[in-house]
């Protein structure tokens, strides 16, 4: 893992050093990406790093020059990588990170230089935020939709929450409010912890005692197993939530027997199989884990390979846009990319069908979700 973040570490300064010969050719468009392939949010950002070796390699006959940092799932780490970004290597895209806090800080960053911003986590894109950048993955309300639908089917009233203590556990708190409550539940308790924390015992003591009829997790990546895993050690018996954030195999491995009978909110490509042919995210959810699974291994499919994949399939369609309008290396064709990015329609990938538009920065509509369960040890679909 850290041979492969070094290696990657040293090709970007390669490419970086002042008059090399990549640095003086203009007909190839750099996009920088910053993800987390170590740390507590691995198993997110290394599946979004392995995905990227399925996808174009050049599009519209133009090469693509694609740098891979990875940031250890600190906003510092990321802002640093993102800089380098904007001022060794001059990218035209900049894409990352694996969880939304490092996200916020590349997206800062890539607004103050005006460079199109693909988030590869779920983040809040608040107006200073909302000009250069767009975000793979589903909103929260989305996919806070098909669970608290799940809840209010299954006679759910009250409900335990407990979440990072950082922006990911507050959007889901704060979606909860804003989705949930109307629909008649109540948070009974809400309990948080941080991503590195290796013990939730005292949070879920709480949540036990307050016995509510669900508890849903705002966490992801193997973090997210360990409030499953303590939840049934002491005894609770009642429904568990967990969001997209927790979507991939890893979570299976680390929380063992206790994953059995979780409710995942994921994105389609976990399951393309089960769509019907009619549905615009099949096709490409199929050859991605086709590509990903002949490579890694059965089941090793994750929601986080279909962000960065998904990625370069709206790049394959904005690209050409903006080439009629300039060349790779220029504002002008930063500009066109942002522009192609808020009026090309319909593109379908793995994870969703993607219409950004100003005020949507997201794109996507309920064709993005799916609700998982975990029957005996694999992901099948919720009833």
């Amino acid at each position: 893992m850290n041979k492969v973040f070094l290696s990657a570490t040293v090709v970007a300064a390669v490419l970086a050093l002042p008059g090399s010969p990549a640095m003086a050719q203009t007909s190839e468009i750099t996009i920088g990406i910053t993800v987390t392939t170590t740390g507590p949010a691995a198993a997110l950002g290394i599946p979004e790093r392995n995905s990227l070796e399925f996808v174009a390699k050049e599009i519209a006959g133009v090469p693509l020059k694609v740098i891979v940092l990875d940031d250890g799932g600190d906003p510092t780490n990321a802002t640093t990588n993102a800089r380098r970004f904007v001022t060794e290597s001059k990218a035209d895209i900049i894409m990352g990170s694996s969880t939304t806090p490092p996200t916020v800080a590349v997206s800062n960053v890539a607004n103050e230089a005006g460079i199109p911003h693909i988030g590869l986590a779920p983040f809040p894109i608040s107006p200073e935020r909302a000009k250069w950048s767009v975000s793979m993955p589903q909103p929260i309300p989305i996919m806070g939709k098909v669970i608290y639908e799940h809840m209010k089917a299954n006679n759910v009233k009250t409900v335990g929450y407990i979440g990072y203590s950082d922006s990911y556990g507050d959007l889901w708190a704060n979606d909860f409010k804003a989705q949930a409550v109307p629909m008649g539940m109540t948070m009974i308790d809400e309990e948080r912890f941080a991503r590195p924390d290796t013990s939730v015992a005292g949070q879920v003591l709480k949540l036990v005692a307050a016995n509510p009829d669900a508890v849903l997790v705002g966490a992801s990546g193997t973090a997210a197993a360990l409030p499953q895993s303590t939840l049934r050690e002491r005894g609770y018996k009642g429904l568990i939530y967990q969001t997209h954030g927790a979507a991939s195999m890893d979570f299976i491995r680390i929380a063992g027997k206790a994953a059995e009978g979780v409710l995942m909110a994921s994105g389609p490509v976990m399951d393309p199989e089960d769509q019907p042919d009619s549905a615009l995210t099949k096709k490409p959810g199929l050859a991605l884990n086709k590509a990903y699974e002949a490579k890694y291994g059965a089941n090793s499919r994750s929601q986080f390979a279909g962000h960065s994949f998904d990625a370069f399939l709206v790049l394959e369609r904005v690209i050409p846009v903006a080439l009629k309008k300039a060349k790779p290396g220029t504002p002008e064709f930063r500009e066109a990319i942002r522009q192609a990015l808020l009026t090309e329609r319909d593109i379908a990938a793995s994870q969703g069908v993607y219409n950004f538009t100003e005020k949507d920065r997201y794109g996507l509509d309920d064709r993005s979700r799916i609700l998982l369960t975990v029957k005996d040890g694999k992901y099948v679909l919720a009833k």
